[in-house]
Formats: C-alpha cells, sequence, structure tokens
C-alpha cells in the first residue's frame, strides 16, 4: 500500500471573491479551466495545472495571511514570474534555496500562500 501520487490541490477564497480568483488562475496565472462535475453543492472553479488539478472553493472567515501552507507551482522562468508577480504588487518573500533550484513565496490577491519554483 502506498501513495502513488498528488491528484489535485485546493485553495480557498471568500465566495465575494470567487470571480476574481477565476480571473486571477486563468487569466493572471495562465491555467486552463476543466469541467467541474455539477455534484458540489458549494461553488467552485477548476483548472489544469500541469499534468494537476487546481481546485478554487470557498470559505469564509479565513485568514488566509497567517498560514505558511502554500502551493509549489514549477515553472520554466522562475526570474520572469518574479517580475510578473513584482509588476502585479503581490507581496514576495524570499525562501532559502534548495539545492538545483530558484524559489520565492507570494500571496495571490486573496491571501493564499504560493511558491514559485524553477530549476536551475
Amino acid at each position: 500500500m502506498k501513495i502513488v501520487g498528488v491528484n489535485h490541490v485546493q485553495v480557498n477564497v471568500s465566495p465575494a471573491e470567487l470571480a476574481k480568483a477565476r480571473d486571477f488562475y486563468l487569466e493572471f496565472l495562465g491555467m486552463s479551466e476543466i469541467h467541474r462535475p455539477d455534484i458540489f453543492k458549494s461553488q467552485g472553479f477548476w483548472f489544469s495545472a500541469g499534468g494537476r488539478e487546481m481546485h478554487i472553493g470557498v470559505e469564509e472567515n479565513v485568514d488566509r495571511k497567517a498560514t505558511r501552507a502554500h502551493v509549489a507551482y514549477e515553472v520554466d522562468d522562475v526570474v520572469a514570474w518574479r517580475r510578473k508577480i513584482e509588476a502585479a504588487n503581490l507581496p514576495i518573500k524570499d525562501q532559502p534555496k534548495i539545492p538545483g533550484f530558484d524559489r520565492f513565496h507570494f500571496r495571490d490577491p486573496f491571501g493564499n500562500n504560493g511558491e514559485l519554483i524553477g530549476r536551475i
């Protein structure tokens, strides 16, 4: 018995920010929206994030800025992504270097912590 992989990750936003979150993950981060089955009672969107799924759900009364929990997105050009994140005035926090990688954390407009990591 073993874990065979990661199927998806989910981050949450307040219901009032759901449309803005869809635009951020679709347009700014460049993910592709995929079908979300109609079986769910809650609101949300699903995206394709390089061979994995990224789910955006809703949750109220959570201080997302108080957690270090994060999703790490592997990118092809971490320097270009840093410039894009800086240009959008999203907060960046440098992280200790991991051998073979350059990386940094940022907060999306909804307070969720994200990491962009690229091989060097």
